[in-house]
């Protein structure tokens, strides 16, 4: 891959956010048939069952180079409630940093999941929807090839954001859990095949909706699990290894911390929305199976942070498959990941670090709520 590294620094103000070239597709308004389903669905379940009611619900799709990703949900008086949602591990873009070329076996795989996703919204009454697609598509030669093939096969229409847009709607999905006691937060979004980094605040909006971000500084690199690990190998990983990976990213960092200048990284929290993280803190918190409810909003400091991290590179890869918390999907990935939190942390040595199991697609359902002003005029039919 030929990508650079890009970055931008300044003021962004809240609730006017730069918009992607490329508008958005609109969507078609479908109608609810009957039946019931609410919460998050599990992967692979099938659930295909109908909605409560008729009320209009927002579809935000996320398509990286490791997962693909859907979630549905429903306005409330303040955020959102999410109605369905789906996960799955496609890795669509294995081989790609050596062939620059998505492979046609991570192309269905992506087709297959893509396809639960369509019926899924489909079954809904869906106001708007966003349906993205990142690093992979980005910088393959076939990605709009790809993208084609999607549509044709699903129905779905896919853009291709570009990192800056990335960084906006990971920063849209993240803010309400930036420390309103804090300077700010450095937040970062390990992908598989990109990781953006953003000085990020937070403003009270006056809408009634949650908190919109102020980006101050982001960057965005072309390095995450999937590339890092291809790179340097994610199954037998030794201190030497791991020193290579944080060794090969730190260096894309330099100009952002530039940017963001003199600060006080005590005045200031990490803030990490990626599996990396939320891993970290299931293991950290020994959970039994890995737990939203639990690890949304927790809080590491960086001696935590460092016990968790020395644990699983003494790991070998079986125990590291077998744990409830990374699994064998991920588990040749997760100290590519480590590694780049690794250099992050280097770069902004913060006493906390806060996890986010949120991100893009929750960036998503926030801009298109906000566009259609649905704070606004739930508050105006209370009074």
């Amino acid at each position: 891959m030929v990508d650079e590294t890009q970055s931008w620094a300044g003021d962004r103000g809240a609730e006017g956010p730069a918009r992607e070239e490329r508008p958005h597709v609109r969507a078609r308004h479908w109608r609810g048939r009957g039946g019931s389903s609410s919460g998050r669905a599990c992967e692979g379940s099938g659930n295909q069952s109908r909605p409560r009611n008729n009320d209009p619900s927002y579809a935000a799709l996320d398509l990286g180079t490791n997962n693909c990703r859907l979630l549905i949900a429903r306005p409330t008086a303040s955020g959102f409630r999410v109605v369905d949602a789906f996960s799955r591990i496609v890795r669509l873009g294995e081989g790609l940093i050596c062939s620059g070329r998505l492979g046609e076996a991570a192309m269905d795989r992506a087709v297959d999941a893509l396809k639960v996703c369509a019926a899924k919204i489909e079954a809904r009454n869906i106001a708007d929807r966003r349906l993205i697609a990142t690093e992979a598509c980005r910088s393959a030669v076939n990605g709009e090839d790809f993208i084609r093939r999607v549509e044709r096969e699903t129905g779905l229409a896919l853009e291709i954001v570009d990192r800056e847009t990335e960084a906006r709607l990971a920063a849209a999905g993240c803010t309400p859990l930036v420390d309103t006691h804090s300077d700010g937060a450095v937040l970062f979004d390990i992908g598989g095949g990109s990781t953006e980094v953003v000085w990020l605040d937070r403003v009270e909006t006056r809408d009634g909706g949650p908190p919109a971000a102020v980006i101050r500084a982001w960057v965005s690199v072309p390095l995450g699990v999937v590339t890092v690990a291809e790179r340097h190998g994610g199954v037998k990983v030794t201190r030497d290894d791991f020193e290579a990976m944080v060794n090969e990213f730190t260096p894309h960092l330099a100009g952002f911390v530039s940017a963001v200048g003199p600060h006080n990284c005590g005045r200031l929290h990490l803030l990490g929305t990626s599996g990396t993280v939320t891993t970290i803190a299931g293991v950290h918190l020994d959970l039994p199976r890995y737990d939203r409810s639990q690890v949304d909003g927790t809080w590491l400091g960086a001696e935590q942070v460092r016990v968790v991290v020395d644990r699983l590179l003494d790991m070998p890869f079986a125990e590291r498959a077998a744990n409830p918390c990374i699994g064998v999907e991920r588990a040749d990935l997760v100290l590519a990941g480590c590694a780049i939190l690794e250099s992050v942390r280097r770069a902004f040595p913060c006493d906390r670090l806060r996890v986010a199991d949120r991100g893009l697609r929750e960036g998503i359902l926030v801009e298109l709520m906000r566009a259609d002003d649905v704070w606004r005029q739930r508050a105006g039919a209370q009074t």
